[in-house]
């Protein structure tokens, strides 16, 4: 078996930019490695994940439950290590990636009772890893970016582009109630934790990069 590297964060935390820079530099570092992300919109695997942040099972996050809305993502993902990255990985390649399973922890785990958080993760773990049968990430980094400040940037960027937020982005309190299933979650599933936030600012982009790879490298020496 190869590597499983996953980045993880909140909309807004720099998941694609610092996806990049890793993949970049661990093959600076000799390091041969794939990088895919996730939704895959370009794959039709990806249908109904599109559908539902559209709005069309709902307006609002929590009309379509997190079990139901997880599977979505699942599929998704399944259809990705079985047709892109799976063959690579399973003949010992290191595979970096921009969000996973870690996805459905966060986002759909804040829909539910706090009661109710560590039974979810429980089911999906579960249902992902054992049932369906994709890899187990071996180190999941989790880009901890203040709420306030995501939102931040992210109008920034649909200013620039002229994009429009998914039903996730737009939706504030959710995304409060994210960002605390978030960091519920990576205690209760030993993620790494990086700051990406300092007095109500972003940190440097080579900066959070840095410590990324410091991190991911402690893996080559096991």
């Amino acid at each position: 078996m190869g590597k499983l590297i996953v980045i993880e964060g909140l909309d807004g935390s720099g998941k694609s930019t610092q996806l990049s820079l890793l993949e970049k530099r661990l093959k600076e570092a000799g390091k041969d490695c794939r990088a895919v992300s996730f939704p895959d919109y370009e794959s039709n695997s990806s249908a109904l994940v599109k559908m539902y942040l559209n709005g069309e099972f709902g307006k609002n996050p929590d009309d379509v439950n997190p079990y139901a809305a997880s599977a979505f993502y699942t599929v998704d993902r399944y259809a990705s290590y079985k047709s892109v990255w799976g063959e690579y990985y399973n003949c010992g390649g290191t595979v970096v990636s921009g969000r996973y399973t870690t996805s459905n922890a966060v986002h759909q785990t804040s829909k539910l009772p706090e009661n109710e958080w560590k039974a979810f993760l429980d089911w999906l773990y579960d249902f992902e890893y054992n049932r369906i049968g994709i890899p187990k990430p071996d180190k999941v980094i989790f880009l901890d970016m203040p709420v306030e400040v995501s939102q931040g940037l992210l109008d920034k960027r649909y200013s620039a582009d002229g994009g429009k937020k998914d039903i996730h982005e737009s939706d504030t309190d959710y995304l409060d109630k994210c960002r605390k299933a978030a960091l519920f979650t990576a205690d209760f599933s030993g993620w790494e934790r990086i700051s990406c936030a300092e007095n109500g600012k972003p940190r440097g982009i080579k900066e959070i990069s840095d410590d990324i790879l410091n991190s991911v490298l402690e893996l080559y020496k096991e």
